[in-house]
């Protein structure tokens, strides 16, 4: 099957961490340097970079720009030391998601792996961020995975957190990123309900234009890749087989999930 022609998709970026890590979390972190390589070979290759509402409303517009969203899940410290710097210098802009109730703190979900990594911005630092001109994205409260929780917990994930962030903020926050990418009608009703008019998951596959808002897929920048391995990946939009048995096997994952819930446990 031919590619479709670059106008008529977008693709969209989820970084984690902008930092150097061993061990099983290394690929949530790409150091600035692989970062600012990153960002040079898609500018270099002629795509526009912005953060992902920007960039829906762009092509809501009609913009006809080869257009690359590029976002940031969680809300690590080193965005404000490490990736506010290198987007300045390559004129990019982006969209960082922030767990409204860790903030300040640690990212608890990130279990034993992760004694020495995981600090969180600040609400002042997130601040930092917002006025340096990065859209800020809720990224729930207390980073549940959203499908399996009941009506009304569910309803304060993503009603609650997006209250604080726009007051504390004093802007709009307009974009949702689902913790650990789940998602289902339910939950994109929520997350609807509560004021977003976009939302992101993991996907693994580009965007076209046309397709639900509520659930963006990204692509995952590791550190291995260079900048040519992100502009070919960003170009061939990674393998269709992944996306595909994520979809057919996610029913099952969710009862198996909300079982284990229910049990006292939590699978991710």
């Amino acid at each position: 099957m031919a590619a479709r022609p670059a106008w008529e998709t977008m693709p969209a970026l989820m970084y984690h961490s902008v930092s150097a890590v061993a061990g099983p979390l290394r690929d949530l972190a790409v150091p600035p340097a692989r970062l600012a390589e990153h960002l040079a070979a898609l500018t270099a290759a002629g795509y526009r970079l912005v953060g992902l509402t920007e960039a829906l409303d762009l092509l809501d517009a009609g913009c006809t720009d080869r257009l690359l969203a590029v976002t940031f899940d969680d809300g690590y410290r080193d965005f404000l030391t490490a990736a506010v710097p290198v987007l300045a210098e390559a004129g990019a802009g982006a969209t960082l998601y922030a767990s409204v109730g860790h903030l300040g703190r640690h990212a608890d979900w990130l279990g034993r792996w992760s004694p020495d990594f995981g600090a969180l911005l600040s609400w002042e630092e997130l601040a930092e961020v917002a006025d340096a001109g990065v859209e800020i994205g809720n990224h729930s409260l207390v980073h549940h995975p959203l499908d399996v929780l009941p009506a009304a917990q569910l309803r304060e994930e993503t009603v609650r957190s997006k209250d604080e962030l726009e007051q504390r903020l004093g802007r709009r926050v307009r974009s949702f990123a689902y913790p650990h990418g789940y998602n289902g009608a339910k939950v994109r009703a929520a997350v609807l309900a509560a004021g977003h008019d976009n939302a992101t998951e993991v996907g693994r596959r580009l965007h076209t234009p046309g397709e639900r808002r509520f659930a963006v897929p990204r692509l995952q920048p590791t550190p291995d890749l260079t900048g040519a391995d992100l502009v070919a990946l960003v170009a061939g939009g990674g393998s269709p087989l992944v996306p595909r048995l994520k979809r057919l096997a996610q029913p099952g994952w969710r009862v198996a999930r909300r079982l284990a819930r229910a049990a006292g446990r939590n699978l991710t």
